[in-house]
């Protein structure tokens, strides 16, 4: 049993004026009865005390938060009454929730009277009342039954404003408001199945189904989270109203919609669909998006699909897209290491090439080789590739910067090769927001691998944990 801190005052701040877990440790001797009325619990505030309200006598808990009646989503900070974990818990805690949330279940199904008011923002009060034979205890403020709202935790405790009552007229008065409020059956109902039901989805067995459900649902929580943005972005336009985005199937628009998504968060996107999913389609979703804001898209496209993209801007029947009266401009992939001449009307010598603000770059994979043009008699190649010319822009952004230069020289290969060093992305990273500050959008389904692979990399830690749980028989 931790001792009890005595201070000046009753104020219990979970920092220097003591802590409401160690007051509940002090005053929870075997016997004794607890009224507690809290917003949110947790089963590891549970566990924390659990030698001391395993020896209780009579417990009632009432919850001041209806919200979790309607939803169980631990997740909403704004309403759930019943919060199954903590924030910042470590590896080990989380694995072990299965076991804590069995034994709390226990705990409640012998012990406990759970009751929650009805209605949501009624109760804001927090209050623990501890009685044993005439003597008794009670603590009113801020804090709620988890580790942190308690002091409890390792570390990061909530800062919270709660008062020692220290007057017998006053706790008296305490226990008859509780009376009160706990059988009165217009404000508060019985909620202990509930809660219990709720508790034996954390351990018992589950479904690989559920399990493989869930874990997605993780995955992309945090791209379901984003599409709200976005959707309300998407109504201050017109794009929802576009011949082109009224073709897409769903799947498609979620592919739009996620493209767009990354090109206002970091600038670059790539959409690696499988051959036959409509990558095209999506592209011009996304274009008209760009367009609908007056932005300058430019597409960058083999030579020979010119047509292909050409096709969407013409005023002709075999444009099924023509009442959206695309205006993006189409280049080729080899007009990138031209100096001169004209290019589907367009004239290279004085483009301005940093004057648009979307590249889309078709069939993207054709950028990741170097390959050397048609040589003069003296054995030189004619003309400059398109990575020499990126590599001396490079040089030529960083010096006009006052910045070190990227090597030259040749070195395509350390900005183009499977896995470039990090000065090398550093130095093309840098090269384009100096030179470039465009958003670019790649179609590349040979880079789906790679995505893939890179995906899987972030998420090694939960595989980690979801093997050592099931390895363990915790899952």
């Amino acid at each position: 049993m931790n001792p009890e801190v005595r201070t000046p005052s009753g104020i219990r701040d979970n920092h220097q004026r003591g802590t409401v877990g160690n007051f509940l440790r002090h005053h929870l001797r075997p016997g004794s009865d607890l009224d507690l009325v809290t917003a949110y619990f947790t089963v590891y505030a549970h566990d924390r005390l659990k030698s001391e309200l395993a020896s209780l006598g009579r417990v009632r808990l009432l919850f001041g938060e209806a919200a979790f009646i309607h939803t169980l989503d631990p997740g909403k900070k704004d309403g759930a009454a019943y919060v199954l974990t903590d924030d910042g818990l470590s590896l080990p805690a989380g694995l072990s929730q299965r076991h804590v949330a069995r034994a709390c279940a226990d705990w409640i199904r012998e012990r406990v009277e759970v009751r929650s008011v009805t209605r949501t923002g009624f109760l804001h009060g927090k209050m623990s009342h501890v009685r044993r034979g005439e003597l008794s205890a009670a603590i009113v403020g801020s804090s709620n039954f988890t580790t942190r709202g308690l002091g409890l935790a390792e570390a990061n405790n909530n800062v919270e404003l709660n008062l020692v009552v220290s007057d017998d007229r006053d706790r008296m008065d305490l226990a008859t408001w509780f009376e009160e409020l706990w059988n009165d059956p217009s404000r508060v109902e019985d909620v202990k199945a509930r809660v219990l039901e709720y508790l034996s989805q954390v351990y018992r067995d589950q479904a690989p189904e559920f399990i493989y459900f869930k874990t997605l649902f993780h995955l992309f929580k945090p791209f379901l989270e984003s599409g709200t943005d976005l959707d309300a972005a998407l109504q201050r336009t017109t794009l929802l109203e576009a011949a082109i985005w009224k073709a897409l199937f769903s799947f498609q628009k979620d592919g739009a919609k996620a493209a767009i998504n990354k090109l206002r968060e970091h600038g670059g996107c790539i959409l690696a669909d499988s051959v036959g999913l409509g990558k095209t389609f999506e592209a011009l979703a996304v274009i008209k998006y760009f367009e609908l804001k007056n932005e300058r898209v430019l597409v960058l496209c083999p030579r020979k699909l010119a047509d292909n993209w050409l096709i969407y801007r013409q005023n002709s029947a075999l444009n099924p897209f023509e009442k959206d009266r695309f205006r993006y401009d189409v280049l080729h992939h080899t007009d990138l290491s031209r100096e001169s001449g004209l290019s589907n009307g367009i004239d290279l010598a004085s483009l301005n090439w940093s004057n648009y603000d979307l590249v889309v770059i078709d069939e993207s994979h054709n950028f990741r080789n170097n390959t050397v043009g048609p040589k003069g008699d003296d054995g030189q190649p004619v003309r400059r590739t398109r990575y020499e010319r990126l590599i001396e822009d490079m040089q030529t952004a960083a010096s006009s910067q006052g910045r070190a230069t990227p090597p030259g020289g040749g070195c395509a290969g350390p900005y183009y090769g499977p896995d470039p060093s990090p000065e090398a992305r550093h130095a093309f990273n840098d090269y384009v927001r100096l030179r470039w500050p465009i958003r670019v959008f790649a179609l590349d389904p040979v880079a789906q691998e790679q995505n893939v692979e890179d995906m899987y990399s972030k998420q090694r830690e939960m595989q980690i944990a979801l093997a050592v749980a099931a390895g363990s028989g915790r899952l």
